[in-house]
């Protein structure tokens, strides 16, 4: 979840141009990312397709395990580890795409020329958090 958030404020800075500030007069948006990644119907959504993904790689090991071998064991939890570590990479470009989408939107319906993640901002800015959560909906 760190690694996700910290990816996804480089991703922002990357987007605007800028990394912490915006020249004078302009507007800034700022994104609790940690807010989103906790209220986000379409994250929990994913993260219960993850879990049913994880529970179903379970169960069919559990159920191979006594007519393989350890070392075929070994190399079956092996690809399900692959499996389950790719599913959880493709939904995190998922919620990425997805908080960059509307968070450009939003920036746009505000007039903003800069979005930055909330833990880098001591001061000022628009906290647009809400609205992109309305608008990942």
């Amino acid at each position: 979840m760190q690694k996700l958030c910290v990816y996804l404020a480089v991703v922002l800075m990357l987007l605007t141009g800028t990394a912490f500030a915006a020249p004078a007069g302009e507007a800034v948006g700022i994104l609790d990312i940690n807010k989103l990644m906790a209220e986000s119907p379409k994250v929990k959504a994913l993260q219960v397709q993850l879990d049913e993904k994880y529970m179903e790689l379970r169960k069919q090991l559990e159920t191979e395990k006594p007519n393989l071998t350890p070392e075929q064991f070994k190399q079956k939890q092996d690809e399900a580890f692959k499996t389950l570590l790719q599913t959880k990479l493709n939904f995190d470009a998922q919620i990425d795409e997805s908080i960059r989408q509307a968070a450009a939107e939003v920036a746009k319906e505000k007039g903003l020329s800069l979005v930055v993640i909330q833990n880098s901002v001591t001061y000022g800015g628009t906290d647009i958090t809400q609205d992109v959560l309305n608008k990942m909906r």
